[in-house]
């Protein structure tokens, strides 16, 4: 099992190649960069086969983190994820984003109970989650103001960039810990995953707002009629 993890659901762009029968991650890219995902993904797919030593038609399956995040990022990943999968005939599993940082984070043995994943989700917001342990999410991510979750989270580790931009609502941020999406996290998680028989979700998107583009109400109509 060769699986090509990618997810561009946050700032960062993130690719990586799993070796799923051999437990290891064989190849990956990890860049930051909030404007430029379309840019800068299939480029890292080719760098990271290539790093390989592989073509594409190796691929035995592709995991894509669905989010939550802006519409315009995560789009890239999942229409990039789906192109793959229906070239190469091989399935494409869906992840949730915040899974990939937890697992990233909660594995380093640096969190030994409940912890929360944060990932800015702009308009001074947060795209979070609660976790158990690395692996079990507690409830369905959600997007709220950190001031307004502040109680509910009070007294809990805090990782990933959206709760290093708002410390005096998270309290315990863990800056030390994995702060960014990794596809080799991703990946490892959805191998993990398939190798006890799971069911990994479908990789639609979970967006969890509407998009910041509208179509503007009571425009004139400047056509003849």
């Amino acid at each position: 099992m060769l699986l090509l993890a990618l997810d561009t659901a946050t700032p960062a762009v993130t690719v990586a190649l799993y070796d799923g029968d051999g437990g290891a991650v064989v190849a990956q890219s990890n860049q930051v960069d909030a404007r430029r995902h379309g840019e800068l993904l299939l480029p890292a797919v080719d760098r990271v086969l290539g790093e390989a030593g592989v073509g594409l038609a190796a691929v035995t399956g592709v995991v894509v983190g669905v989010g939550p995040g802006p519409y315009t990022g995560l789009r890239v990943g999942l229409v990039t994820a789906a192109s793959f999968g229906e070239a190469l005939g091989v399935p494409v599993h869906g992840l949730c984003t915040l899974d990939g940082i937890a697992y990233a984070a909660g594995v380093t043995g640096e969190l030994p109970g409940e912890f929360v994943v944060a990932t800015d989700a702009r308009r001074k917001e947060v795209y979070w989650a609660r976790y158990a342990d690395a692996r079990t999410r507690l409830g369905e991510p959600s997007v709220d103001r950190p001031a307004d979750i502040a109680e509910t989270i009070a007294g809990l580790p805090a990782v990933g960039a959206g709760a290093l931009l708002y410390p005096d609502d998270f309290g315990d941020v863990r800056a030390d810990l994995p702060q960014h999406q990794s596809a080799a996290a991703l990946a490892a998680l959805a191998a993990e995953k398939l190798a006890a028989g799971e069911e990994l979700p479908a990789p639609q998107p979970m967006y969890l707002r509407r998009p910041d583009a509208k179509v503007p109400a009571n425009y004139k109509v400047v056509t003849p009629r």
